[in-house]
């Protein structure tokens, strides 16, 4: 098992609800000190973007760090040089499109990510029935590939993507983008159930968490809460790294009063 994995369950088998903020990389001259302040705040890990400019499935929000990085100069040399030299005590999770991913061969890719210190890895472009090579060269770099899952993905490939993630599986909690929302999906509780009855790999779920009382109530069906818009929209706002950090301590006292996931609730 690898180190990303073995830190996740470990946690959750503890008793811990796990928490991923979501950070566009290169967003900000001092984004690394976001980064640095998201660990500090009781992140798990931390999911950190590649920008890409055609982003099919980030909201506006995302879109919009997307283009603020990308109008700074920002590319995926220099992210991965920023994360190289910005070691934090938590697992980095680097989340781009296929178009980056694997222009210059999925090898390539996932050895710099390792070279850079990135334990984990999420392309949410990329098919299962085209994810094998992808999550070869991951495996070689010792970098996870997560793989994600819908509300509309039917039983066998449900379980097709539970045994062929590593690290986690990103549960997407509703037909849709991201975003911030007024109230978690009604999908989202069904399908972390779903996933849990699969598998004992922990279930992240994403897309729409926006609050701490919705982050709660995610974590009750899933292992944990990936956050992205709503610390993202704070950032862009002009908020500063203990800000941002602030924002991710109310997520991870709110999951801290969630109880754990049980051994009898364990699938696979």
């Amino acid at each position: 098992m690898t180190s990303l994995e073995t830190r996740l369950r470990l946690r959750r088998d503890r008793g811990r609800k796990l928490l991923m903020p979501y950070l566009t990389g290169g967003v900000t001259p001092d984004w690394t000190d976001h980064l640095r302040a998201l660990a500090d705040a009781g992140a798990d890990a931390i999911e950190v973007g590649i920008p890409f400019s055609d982003p099919t499935l980030d909201g506006v929000t995302i879109q919009e760090a997307s283009d603020v990085a990308l109008c700074r100069g920002a590319t995926t040399a220099g992210i991965l040089a920023d994360l190289s030299r910005s070691r934090i005590d938590v697992p980095v999770v680097v989340s781009t499109y296929a178009n980056l991913a694997l222009r210059r061969g999925a090898d390539r890719f996932c050895r710099a990510l390792a070279d850079a210190g990135v334990q984990g890895l999420i392309v949410p472009d990329l098919p299962l029935e085209e994810a094998g090579s992808t999550g070869a060269a991951a495996r070689a770099a010792n970098v996870d590939l997560a793989l994600l899952a819908s509300p509309a993905t039917p039983a066998r490939r449900l379980r097709d993507i539970a045994e062929r993630s590593r690290g986690f599986v990103y549960a997407v909690s509703l037909m849709g983008t991201t975003g911030e929302r007024n109230q978690l999906a009604a999908s989202a509780a069904g399908l972390a159930r779903r996933l849990r009855g699969v598998t004992d790999r922990p279930v992240f779920l994403g897309f729409g968490i926006s609050t701490p009382a919705q982050a709660a109530a995610a974590a009750r069906d899933a292992d944990g809460v990936i956050v992205g818009a709503a610390l993202m929209r704070r950032l862009l706002d002009g908020a500063d790294p203990a800000s941002t950090a602030g924002f991710v301590r109310s997520l991870r006292a709110a999951l801290d009063g969630v109880p754990a996931r049980t051994a009898a609730d364990a699938g696979g």
